[in-house]
């Protein structure tokens, strides 16, 4: 439609004034329009053939009509706009570095690009798994695991230092207890160690568990699809169905959720969206919810559940979803705790 609207623009009408703009024309009729000042630098990398076909066509340009300009400026940035779309990523940013920097030099600032979040090494090493660090960790002299674990954050120095195996973990604790300052030159060794052995194969070789990553992108299906790739997988493959469900997190397991993190989320949640969530789900969800407040809000809530009517499903799945989500960033935050099941282990988040 729209291109059929601006051939119209642009055509020849025998009986009217606008006829179509074609090769040299359109240049002449866009420089015309630029003018003297934003024209030049045009103007100034054409080359002497260019300037003469230009020159001939604008001479013998004749009237414009502002349909016809409208038309050509409209066609202009249409082309403009589909063929030089940009793209930022990470190749294109080492290629375009590669031009005007050292070899080593980019290298490190790729380092920093692809690798965890951080502004340098040691904060890099506090975003690490850490599991994946103590692993790396378990192979090295106690001396560089005490003077690494020095570093970093230390919430994280603890959770490295209870998997690291117990003999070493002790041997760490001791060399840390009698450390002095480090040396930089000793320092600056470490870091350039993790930075060349550690930090650049992690982006290579850690790999987020494929099983995981549906698990989530099933989290945010609606109910309907969900069951649809659920049941299609369970044929073509139950094991691999049977580890996502155990993977995801739904709103089945709020009700897993202890009284103290329960009534922190019922506090965060909305109370509209709290109504709608709990108005398409099970006696034993609202069971658990109604239980976790006071018999006044219980008694509030149902009122205004009663006073929605018949709600749309869709609505209801995102209501859940949401909450869900809300779960899971007060987790995040430290500010509840959310588990797939009763054990004291299971903690997920």
């Amino acid at each position: 439609m729209a291109a059929d609207k601006l051939q119209t623009q642009l055509s020849v009408q025998e009986n009217g004034q606008e006829r179509e703009l074609k090769g040299a024309e359109r240049a002449a009729v866009l420089l015309l329009a630029l003018g003297e000042e934003h024209g030049k630098a045009i103007w100034e990398r054409l080359d002497e053939i260019e300037v003469r076909q230009v020159s001939t066509a604008m001479a013998n340009l004749g009237p414009v009509t502002p349909g016809m300009l409208e038309g050509l400026f409209v066609d202009f940035v249409r082309k403009i706009s589909s063929r030089g779309s940009l793209t930022g990523n990470v190749d294109a940013t080492e290629r375009l570095l590669t031009n005007f920097l050292p070899g080593d030099r980019v290298a490190i600032i790729m380092e920093e690009i692809r690798g965890p979040a951080g502004r340098n090494m040691w904060e890099k090493l506090s975003n690490v798994q850490e599991n994946v660090l103590a692993n790396y960790l378990k192979n090295e002299y106690p001396q560089t695991v005490a003077v690494v674990l020095s570093k970093i954050d230390s919430n994280h120095a603890a959770k490295v230092l209870g998997i690291l195996p117990e003999e070493l973990a002790l041997e760490v604790v001791s060399r840390m207890l009698r450390m002095d300052a480090v040396q930089k030159e000793v320092l600056e060794k470490v870091e350039q160690t993790l930075r060349v052995e550690f930090m650049s194969n992690l982006t290579n070789t850690s790999r987020r568990d494929s099983h995981e990553m549906m698990a989530d992108i099933f989290n945010n299906f609606d109910r309907q699809t969900e069951a649809r790739f659920l049941a299609a997988l369970e044929e073509d493959n139950r094991e691999a169905a049977d580890r996502i469900k155990t993977l995801m997190f739904t709103f089945d397991d709020l009700l897993k959720l202890d009284a103290a993190s329960c009534q922190t989320l019922l506090r965060s949640v909305e109370k509209d969206r709290l109504a709608i969530a709990l108005k398409g789900s099970t006696d034993a969800a609202r069971e658990f919810f109604f239980g976790n407040m006071s018999s006044r809000a219980a008694k509030m809530l149902q009122d205004d559940m009663d006073a929605l009517g018949p709600v749309r499903l869709r609505d209801v799945d995102d209501a859940q979803t949401g909450m869900v989500n809300m779960a899971k960033d007060l987790a995040a935050k430290g500010e509840i705790m959310i588990t797939k099941s009763k054990g004291d282990d299971e903690i997920i988040y």
